[in-house]
């Protein structure tokens, strides 16, 4: 070969003659090949190279989705307060529709304090009605329900989302698969039979033990 002809002295000489930067770990590469170590001591024992697999190579996140056909399908729908049910009627401006007709129907309906309330209640909410999907950079209809984006949120939207969302299940006690258990030990011993379970050895030590 022309480096044995030449020798391996002479031949890194013309290198360094002919080349620029001969001993370069990259080879001039101005991106670094996945496959190149490179030497991070003195004595070369050990060097870095880029991960493997990529992460360009590795499969893609999984995002959890919600229900499909629900609003939230949606990815780009993070607003809580169109399902946050539990803050419900919390707001004094807006009430629950249905206790406050019961309210008013038990005052006297001569007053005019009462006629006043009446009339304020037939009109509804009258704060934040929303910009019907008009924004500074112009009309948009990338969600019609406007629960998306907060200017477009109006107060009919929302309750509607939050009635929607109403919880409909009836959780069951820990006691209620050992009802049947729990009434024969009472009868046993010749005990009235309360409703359910008292509790007790549930709660941790540290929970019973009052701090005063």
């Amino acid at each position: 070969s022309f480096v044995a002809s030449v020798g391996s002295s002479n031949y890194e000489k013309l290198r360094s003659v002919f080349l620029f930067r001969p001993d370069d770990v990259h080879g001039l590469e101005q991106i670094p090949r996945p496959n190149t170590k490179v030497a991070i001591t003195e004595d070369g024992s050990k060097t870095a190279m880029f991960r493997y697999p990529s992460p360009g190579s590795q499969e893609g996140g999984k995002q959890p989705s919600e229900d499909v056909g629900t609003m939230y399908e949606d990815p780009y729908k993070v607003a809580y307060y169109p399902r946050d049910t539990r803050r419900m009627h919390e707001d004094p401006a807006f009430p629950n529709p249905e206790l406050e007709e019961i309210k008013l129907a038990l005052l006297p309906e001569d007053d005019e304090a009462v006629k006043e309330a009446k009339a304020k209640f037939e009109e509804g909410p009258q704060s934040s009605p929303g910009n019907k999907g008009r924004f500074a950079t112009g009309p948009s209809d990338f969600d019609p329900s406007g629960l998306r984006a907060s200017m477009s949120t109006n107060n009919e939207a929302v309750a509607q989302s939050l009635a929607e969302n109403m919880p409909d299940h009836l959780p069951m006690p820990d006691w209620w698969n050992k009802q049947e258990e729990l009434a024969a030990w009472y009868k046993e011993n010749n005990l009235p039979t309360p409703l359910g379970a008292i509790g007790y050895g549930t709660v941790p030590r540290e929970g019973r033990i009052a701090r005063w």
